[in-house]
């Protein structure tokens, strides 16, 4: 059973959430949570969270914070921000923080349960519903391997990684198994010295920026 933690300081809103991501799958369970010091006794409490989705304005610790915190204690709980601010430099500041997607409150229900689908899938879920480093990332193995000592097979995961692929669809197009994918991640992730794939995105996103 697939369980969500819902961090947000307006009940009718966390509700609406709720609601709508209950749609997602049959038997998905919503927690809800109104601050942050509540979230963190909630996540520390049980080890069985699938994914939390974060407001940024929250009435204690701020939402940029909490995710530090997730990033720090609970690294294996991806995080989703749904936030009215979506400006560049908010959405930035959440990647950087550890977020592994980007909602707008303006959006719709829909595309809500696409982020949140596409993050518990092993993805990562940008404003515009595509990965910001997709240009470019095909000429990134050699970059990659020489800056972080990734071995060919880790390059070929990680230039897939920078195409927004989930571990799923690498799987499928290296023809290797999901527990394969995983093993390469972590290893990547060691090797970019990043807790999660948000982070290493904005990596091999710096990376590919380069002339």
């Amino acid at each position: 059973m697939t369980r969500i933690l819902i961090v947000e300081d307006h009940a009718l809103v966390r509700e609406a959430m709720s609601q709508t991501l209950a749609r997602l799958e049959p038997g998905l369970e919503c927690v809800e949570a109104a601050c942050s010091e509540q979230a963190i006794a909630m996540l520390e409490q049980h080890d069985d969270w699938d994914l939390a989705v974060v407001d940024l304005m929250l009435p204690d610790l701020n939402g940029i914070s909490l995710l530090g915190i997730m990033a720090k204690r609970f690294p294996d709980v991806p995080a989703v921000v749904v936030s009215a601010f979506d400006d560049q430099a908010s959405v930035r500041r959440a990647m950087r923080a550890g977020a592994s997607g980007f909602v707008s409150k303006a959006r719709s229900g829909e595309v809500l349960r696409d982020a949140v689908r596409n993050v518990l899938d092993g993805g990562v879920y940008f404003p515009d519903g595509e990965p910001r480093v997709a240009a470019g990332a095909a000429r990134s193995g050699g970059s990659l391997a020489e800056r972080f000592g990734l071995t060919a097979a880790q390059c070929r995961v990680a230039e897939l990684l920078g195409q927004g692929k989930t571990n799923r669809e690498i799987a499928e197009l290296l023809g290797l198994s999901e527990g394969t994918i995983k093993v390469h991640m972590s290893a990547i992730f060691r090797a970019m010295n990043v807790r999660n794939r948000a982070q290493a995105l904005v990596l091999i996103s710096r990376r590919n920026s380069r002339p």
